[in-house]
């Protein structure tokens, strides 16, 4: 067998992940050199300050602050700086000297991913992403390769680990969300500024890369619908639970039929939701991430793990580092991604979903029919109601109202909400939150 001469790897960022990839790279390299069928040579890693303490520790001679110089003469790129620039400028470079890149950079795969995956095939290379979703869960090689043949019609994903220990929290313990944050910010799940992750843009990076990948269609980010989870309330999850729910900040994309123009389009979305303790995604807990898949021929299918983490993300790297070897090493241009469906995104409002409201209304006659009549203008059909007293003494009595609707629009669950709101005998919509995996 004829030897194959060693690649050359660079990598640009030292933070948990690259240096997790890079420590591993180098205790692990003769291992993952005979997966490959070629020699694995970390030839150097770009940082911003090579003084930084690292952990592990990286040997010294290989750091540089010269990304550019760095990817000149490189096989193989892995990008893990993070962020929008500089890395769509040095990701481009390193796709136009003929490298093979390898990155898990949600926001700018969301971003600029189009640009990046037609830079890549214009010269074919190959761009690599296992790590920008779910992270040590296999999740893009799937979409892309084992059910490229069939039709997914749906996805229902738990890919923000913050997220989903703070609302496992306020579930499992009673925690309120201010208490739920703390805790997740004390023990590292969430950072000193966790915008992102619990107003949702991290999670809406990630489903528009899954939507892409499942439906054929660039998914632009702008395009995804976004609610964090900042409006969730310990009495929602207390009475999610008491009716059989659990609340989770869920990422969904699916394949739909426009019901005014009769065009097969795709939404996506994140937003919180109630799902069914009987649905498997309401057995994930702490900050693992899940992916549950609906395919027209494979049926229903998840991947299950933990979502982030440096040696758990660095594995998904690594696995990308052998994949990009073995195409070196046997030949040919890189494939290209497939996402020329060209299918429309639908607008939220054009979504079926099903809606749990719950009202504070007068406890008088006649209310029930009032509060009925509302939901048929709007032609939306009521499925369940229960009814408790809310309270009384020297202001007028009233009454709690928890209702379940069957499914509607997305607009005419909306529009029943805000003329709920407007009515006289409604004292407040306490909370509103739709309902998923039924």
């Amino acid at each position: 067998m004829i030897e194959y001469r060693n690649l050359r790897i660079a990598l640009l960022g030292a933070g948990n992940v690259g240096a997790q990839v890079a420590s591993l790279l180098l205790e692990h390299g003769d291992e993952l050199a005979s997966r490959a069928g070629a020699g694995l040579e970390l030839v150097g890693v770009a940082v911003r300050n090579v003084d930084a303490e690292r952990t592990p520790t990286i040997p010294r001679h290989l750091l540089t602050t010269d990304a550019e110089q760095l990817i000149l003469g490189a096989d193989i790129v892995i990008e893990l700086m993070g962020g929008l620039e500089p890395a769509r400028t040095l990701i481009l470079q390193a796709i136009n000297s003929g490298a093979d890149v390898i990155t898990g950079n949600k926001a700018l795969l969301a971003t600029h991913g189009a640009e990046l995956f037609d830079a890549a095939e214009q010269v074919g290379a190959q761009l690599y992403y296992e790590a920008a979703v779910g992270g040590a869960i296999p999740i893009i090689r799937p979409l892309r390769d084992s059910l490229a043949g069939d039709r997914v019609k749906r996805i229902l994903a738990i890919v923000n680990g913050t997220t989903n220990f703070i609302l496992d929290l306020m579930d499992r313990e009673d925690a309120s969300l201010e208490s739920a944050l703390a805790t997740a910010t004390e023990l590292g799940y969430a950072e000193a500024d966790p915008t992102a992750d619990i107003e949702g843009y991290d999670a809406a990076q990630k489903v528009s890369i899954l939507a892409s990948l499942a439906f054929h269609t660039n998914i632009p980010l702008e395009a995804v619908y976004r609610e964090g989870i900042t409006k969730v309330t310990i009495e929602q999850v207390d009475a999610a639970r008491k009716a059989g729910y659990v609340v989770k900040l869920l990422a969904i994309c699916e394949r739909l039929t426009d019901g005014e123009t009769g065009i097969d389009g795709v939404s996506a979305r994140v937003y919180p939701a109630l799902i069914p303790v009987t649905h498997p995604l309401a057995a994930v807990h702490g900050a693992n991430n899940a992916v549950f898949i609906e395919a027209e021929a494979a049926g229903n299918l998840m991947f299950y793990g933990a979502g982030a983490g440096g040696l758990q993300t660095a594995s998904a790297v690594l696995g990308d580092l052998v994949s990009a070897a073995r195409r070196h090493v046997i030949g040919g241009p890189g494939v290209a991604e497939s996402t020329h469906a060209n299918l429309p995104v639908l607008p939220i409002a054009h979504v079926t979903t099903r809606y749990q409201i719950t009202l504070e209304v007068e406890d008088q006659p006649g209310v029930l029919a009032v509060i009925a009549t509302l939901f048929s203008a709007h032609n939306v059909s009521v499925e369940t109601l229960t009814q408790s007293a809310a309270g009384s003494g020297d202001a007028p009595a009233t009454a709690t109202l928890v209702i379940g609707t069957h499914e509607a629009t997305e607009a005419a669950l909306a529009a029943t909400v805000t003329a709920l709101e407007t009515n006289q005998v409604v004292r407040s919509v306490v909370s509103v939150l739709r309902v998923e995996g039924l």
